[in-house]
């Protein structure tokens, strides 16, 4: 009888095991890899890439240090196989379906299950999913995988069509763009298994896809359908858990979509950075049949209403985010992939960008289109810090090709990804690519590429293809209208045309590649600045790990192999001769450039923020890097803050308070971003460097909520008398205060500091200084974070400082002690 039970209660486990849908996870298998047509193996890890299993293998030097970046090209016109053995287990075998799902493969990849092939990929961007039932074994089963060349595929793509497209290969295959090259990356054309691969077991059915359309919200009630796609196997009578509730369906076979209605009432909203608490529901959901679970999902909902308003006024045509009703100024940058190699980018990287972007009083960030499309955990950190997301689809600086299968190809990826993040609150636009439409009337491909009419009309026809009509109908079949916001490119206008200021989003890079001074940000001021930057060099700690000691010069190979802009290091030095004295020391330089990006970039973002309502965001270029590197970033590879990100979180403030030279007189803004008003006291003094109070005003203003404005104006007058070189104008409002100084960094008439560093815990330090200190610089040989740091240090003032950790040893330099 015993032995009866237990062979009744193994039957009924067997069946509740086959019965679930299950994963088994294959990246954990015993993987090798090798160049094909070579029986030389090696140990491969999944996820990863050939260069970075080829480096773990030790038979490729360090592909970021120095230049051996151009010792390793060969890498990219190979191909390579991946292989791996596995066994299924008999309650694994049981199941009625068996699928083998690919999470990235990279990029063209021939895949092959005990010697069949079961697989063509094309396209990084896509989940690849095969059912294998009837090819797989008990035991021994044996998975290769061989990628091809990304690049001699491109090649041959190329040949198909009669004229050359801007960028040649690149444009043909869906992968990163950025590993073909740019001018902040090095060029690493990557092939390999990079993200996870699985088994995946169901029978009776399995949930294919979960989203919700957003019906009413309101501060009374929110209306939502969750809506499920089912995979059904067996037609059976099938029920939903879903909270405390249970829905019951009668499913066919196939595929079926069900509605599940949810009602909130006095519902949370779902805030961005800043202005509210980024609140989520997190419900849990299963799948169930005749009593047994099939598949269990978690489901976030952030409640929130938001819309892209482009109203028309007398000077053109607005381009604005409203959220939950408000209009919101955005305040952000441009995020790019944080690594060459993928693979290495794990959650805690992620966590630590947006973290980054969180504190940095950032409220978007925009997924560049040269990229890819981050892992969950990037759109799950956004969504939790409340930072929104303007994403790109990966197209970008180039035009594609139209043809039927490319066409297919790329509609496929948009199903797919679309699928993936449109449930994610931070998501808040959708744009087609980066600078395609600019590039094509604006940047001389015509005449470089000496296209013929008949050329010229088929490369426009196919543009509009792909970003007027597949992508928006595309979206349009997936999503509802209130997350259904759609920008086919970015930039709207280029940068050289009037219009480009008046209306829709603009690149602004008449600094830097246009070589005008950083004033002309002051003018050039557009309804919405998605793109504009300036380089900064990273600390010499980060360059120290990619570069000898010995190659810490301008001269040498290996430091201008991370710079790749070709001019990048001179167009720094021409403008550093504008505004600073160029310091003698490479350290010394090193901490310059970053003080004059910081400066420029500072003229930008507050010139925009003053402009506000007529400009409604700035999105600088760039957040991050892909590798240690001179760049725009304001956050270099490693995650240390340059100058340029404590200056944005200074000027991205809520309250921002900043003076403007204006013809004959100073005018002091005020920008509230806030939703309510204020009435408090500003005070006004002009101190001379050593402390002296040369001038004073102060008095109680009123300040209206979501606003800028003017409130306060000093005649260049009543300053005549003073030595403006060596005096500062300190502003302050409530708890925000800022400095003014009256001439370029170069002009100061600065003398030495004496600052002090007093402990008043193992995590806070106060710093104190007997005359001015400018850029206050701290450092540590321990790796440690300042909350503050390259700021100004007003005479006999006190400043908190917060470390991320307990050290000793801090080194502090000013910009004095680079003048020497």
């Amino acid at each position: 009888m015993f032995r009866n039970l237990v062979l009744i209660c193994s039957f009924l486990f067997s069946c509740l095991v086959t019965a679930q849908t299950s994963h088994r996870n294959l990246s954990t298998e015993n993987w090798t890899f090798n160049k094909q047509n070579d029986s030389q193996k090696y140990k491969a890890t999944i996820p990863g890439t050939v260069h970075t299993d080829l480096f773990q293998n030790k038979v490729i030097p360090d592909p970021f240090f120095g230049a051996n970046e151009k010792e390793l090209q060969w890498i990219e016109n190979e191909n390579w196989e991946y292989e791996t053995n596995f066994s299924l287990t008999p309650s694994e075998f049981k199941n009625q379906n068996i699928y083998l799902e690919f999470d990235g493969l990279d990029t063209y990849a021939t895949v092959y299950l005990n010697g069949n092939i079961i697989l063509e990929a094309n396209n990084m961007f896509r989940k690849w999913t095969v059912s294998v039932k009837s090819n797989l074994k008990k035991e021994n089963n044996h998975l290769k995988i061989v990628f091809h060349s990304a690049v001699q595929k491109g090649k041959d793509e190329a040949k198909k069509i009669s004229y050359t497209l801007p960028e040649k290969e690149r444009v043909f295959v869906r992968k990163a763009q950025y590993q073909f090259g740019w001018d902040w990356g090095p060029r690493f054309v990557t092939a390999g298994i990079w993200q996870n691969v699985q088994l995946k077991f169901w029978n009776a059915a399995k949930i294919d896809n979960v989203r919700y359309d957003q019906k009413l919200l309101n501060k009374k009630k929110a209306l939502l359908d969750i809506i499920v796609t089912i995979d059904v196997q067996k037609a059976d009578k099938y029920q939903i858990d879903f909270g405390e509730k249970a829905y019951n369906f009668n499913l066919k076979k196939g595929i079926n979509t069900v509605k599940i209605p949810v009602v909130f009432k006095n519902p949370i909203f779902w805030w961005s950075n800043g202005l509210g608490v980024p609140h989520q529901y997190v419900f849990q959901f299963e799948l169930r049949n005749n009593d047994i679970k099939l598949e269990q999902r978690e489901l976030k909902i952030g409640l929130r209403t938001i819309e892209l308003i482009q109203q028309k006024d007398d000077k053109g045509t607005g381009f604005a985010f409203k959220l939950n009703g408000k209009m919101v100024y955005m305040k952000g940058a441009n995020y790019i992939p944080p690594n060459s190699f993928l693979p290495r980018v794990k959650d805690s990287i992620y966590n630590l960008l947006i973290e980054n972007a969180r504190k940095a009083n950032m409220n978007m960030l925009r997924v560049w289109g040269g990229g890819v499309y981050p892992d969950e955990a990037f759109y799950d950190a956004c969504d939790s810090a409340g930072i929104l997301v303007w994403q790109d689809f990966m197209f970008a600086c180039a035009m594609y090709p139209g043809d039927k299968e490319f066409v297919e190809n790329v509609k496929q990826e948009v199903i797919y990804q679309v699928n993936r993040l449109q449930n994610h609150p931070s998501l808040a636009i959708w744009c087609g690519n980066n600078e395609n439409d600019e590039g094509w009337h604006n940047w001389g491909w015509q005449k470089q590429y000496n296209y013929k009419k008949a050329d010229s009309t088929q490369i426009w026809s196919d543009y509009k293809k792909v970003f007027h009509e597949v992508i928006p109908n595309t979206l349009d079949s997936l999503v509802s209208k209130e997350k259904n916001m759609y920008w086919s490119s970015s930039p709207s206008i280029g940068w050289g045309r009037k219009e480009s200021m008046t209306q829709g989003d603009s690149h602004y890079w008449g600094v830097w590649w246009g070589k005008e001074p950083f004033e002309i940000y002051k003018t050039k001021v557009p309804r919405f600045m998605s793109e504009y930057g300036f380089q900064g060099m990273p600390n010499i700690e980060t360059l120290k790990k990619v570069v000898d000691e010995t190659d810490l010069n301008f001269n040498s190979e290996a430091l201008k192999n991370h710079q790749k802009h070709p001019i990048g290091n001179e167009t720094i030095r021409e403008y550093m001769e504008r505004d600073f004295q160029i310091p003698n020391k490479f350290k010394d330089y090193v901490y310059v450039s970053q003080l004059l990006q910081a400066e420029g970039m500072k003229t930008a973002m507050e010139a925009h923020r003053l402009a506000k309502p007529y400009n409604m965001g700035t999105l600088y270029w760039q957040f991050n890097d892909c590798w240690p590197v001179t760049s725009w970033s304001s956050v270099d590879y490693f995650g240390n803050w340059k100058a340029f990100h404590y200056q944005a979180k200074r000027s991205f403030e809520n309250i921002l308070l900043s003076v403007n030279e204006e013809n004959e007189s100073y005018k002091v803004y005020l920008v509230n971003d806030n939703f309510e008003k204020y009435s408090d006291k500003l005070t006004l003094e002009l101190l001379s460097f050593d402390g002296k109070l040369l001038w004073n005003s102060a008095g109680n203003i009123d300040v209206a909520e979501n606003s800028s404005s003017i409130v306060f104006e000093i005649p260049k007058t009543d300053f005549s008398k003073f030595d403006l070189h060596q005096a500062v104008l300190n502003v302050h409002f409530k708890n925000e205060s800022s400095n003014y100084f009256f001439v370029k960094p170069k002009d100061l008439k600065l003398t030495k500091p004496e600052i002090k560093i007093k402990t008043i815990d193992e995590f806070t330090l106060e710093i104190s200084t007997n005359v001015l200190a400018k850029n206050v610089f701290l450092t540590s040989e321990n790796e440690v974070f300042f909350e503050e740091n390259y700021f100004d240090l007003l005479p006999n003032q006190k400043r908190i400082i917060k470390l991320s950790k307990s050290i000793k040893n801090i080194k502090v330099k000013s910009l004095f002690d680079t003048t020497k």
